[in-house]
């Protein structure tokens, strides 16, 4: 094998691995499930820890990424595993919902926003750009992955050691596993050029453009991209954070983390298929038959009252809503280059941040008024369909240099 291309594939795992504890934000339901239960926290209240985490890791990763495009992703994915794990450890110490809103969400945020903005840029500089899209796809499965693993251990150490204590143990794990993978980490050199696929079509090896972030800002584009992520999030987000209590809403399930660990499971499987598909036909005919499944299935979501109904529409969610994650990162990088792709997708994955508001309150605000999910389900459909339209619209921008 040739050796960059193995020091491409070692660098990918390890940004895999970070992606793995990172991704223990999506396992927040089985946290607020026992919250509610134990602690006599609301929907609404219970649901603000991961909401205001949600936020700042997509606000920091604009900077985040601007700081890993110059200084490199090494540093900047140690520096998110200490205050990942340190934000982890300090919600161990305090049942006051405004405390663990700065520990889990103001600290925690942070350092998932400064680790996972040092993955995906720095793996796909390692290949082809033919191989945008699987590579992607393969680094965020970790944190689509996380939960079925970080769900079901997360419940046990609840029933066995407490909620206190189970914040702890996934700390100290976290950062220690963390730091270790940021230490493999790195950038190729300027000079590096990856091997073309024998069989590659042209298109796949045409480069675009390497544009700033300022000039980027100049491309009706980006704000298409913008409001693309933001409308699929939405939806994606308010089941993530809502499911375990959906199940017993719906179906009066009590093995309701048995749901986030399916939504987990195809959720990272949404992240490598799709992401491996659009190297094939296309990020834009990608989206756009992704968004269509999507709306059907939140139409839907509100008849799904028995448990085999819910594995099914929870399966369809968790797909629809991971190959965002892989598409999102390589049609930025086809419309706007790699050079700058740390703090450009740190923009467009704004989108997502302001969605990470939206939906996990427009899920515990209907739940509370209406005693069900209803109306959620609708209004996370038509941003569906509105993304769907949008997709459809947006173009290549047009190299003016070339």
């Amino acid at each position: 094998m040739n050796p960059k291309k193995s020091t491409g594939w070692i660098i990918t795992s390890a940004a895999l691995g970070i992606n793995l504890l990172l991704g223990l934000l999506y396992a927040w339901s089985v946290f607020k499930k026992a919250l509610v239960a134990e602690w006599g926290w609301n929907d609404v209240t219970a649901s603000l820890p991961f909401t205001v985490s949600a936020a700042i890791f997509a606000f920091i990763m604009i900077f985040a990424g601007r700081a890993q495009d110059k200084y490199g992703p090494r540093i900047i994915a140690l520096l998110g595993g200490i205050m990942f794990g340190l934000g982890l450890i300090a919600s161990g110490f305090s049942k006051n919902p405004a405390v663990m809103v700065l520990t889990f969400g103001v600290i925690g945020g942070i350092g998932i926003g400064l680790g996972y903005s040092a993955t995906t840029p720095c793996a796909i500089k390692w290949f082809h750009p033919s191989k945008k899209g699987i590579i992607s796809g393969i680094v965020v499965s970790g944190v689509g992955l996380a939960p079925v693993y970080i769900a079901p251990l997360t419940n046990f150490f609840i029933q066995r050691y407490g909620i206190e204590q189970t914040f702890i143990i996934l700390g100290v794990i976290a950062l220690v596993a963390i730091v270790l993978f940021s230490l493999i980490l790195k950038n190729p050199s300027a000079d590096y050029v990856p091997v073309q696929p024998v069989k590659v079509k042209k298109s796949a090896t045409s480069q675009a453009v390497n544009l700033g972030w300022a000039e980027m800002l100049k491309h009706k584009q980006f704000y298409m991209l913008w409001s693309v992520y933001l409308l699929s999030a939405t939806a994606g987000l308010m089941l993530i954070a809502h499911i375990a209590s959906i199940a017993g809403t719906q179906a009066a399930w009590k093995a309701g983390f048995i749901l986030v660990v399916i939504l987990s499971a195809f959720n990272a499987l949404g992240r490598i298929i799709i992401g491996f598909l659009s190297d094939k036909i296309g990020r834009r005919s990608s989206l756009i038959v992704v968004f269509l499944f999507q709306a059907v299935n939140m139409f839907l979501f509100t008849y799904f009252k028995s448990i085999p109904l819910l594995i099914i529409g929870t399966a369809i969610a968790g797909l629809a809503y991971g190959s965002l994650f892989s598409l999102m990162p390589s049609i930025t990088a086809d419309y706007f280059g790699l050079k700058n792709l740390g703090v450009n997708y740190g923009l467009v994955f704004s989108g997502w941040g302001i969605a990470a508001i939206i939906g996990p309150i427009l899920g515990g605000f209907v739940v509370v008024k209406s005693g069900t999910y209803t109306l959620s389900y609708i209004v996370s459909g038509v941003l569906l369909l509105v993304g769907k339209l949008l997709v459809w619209l947006v173009k290549t921008p047009v190299n003016k240099n070339a």
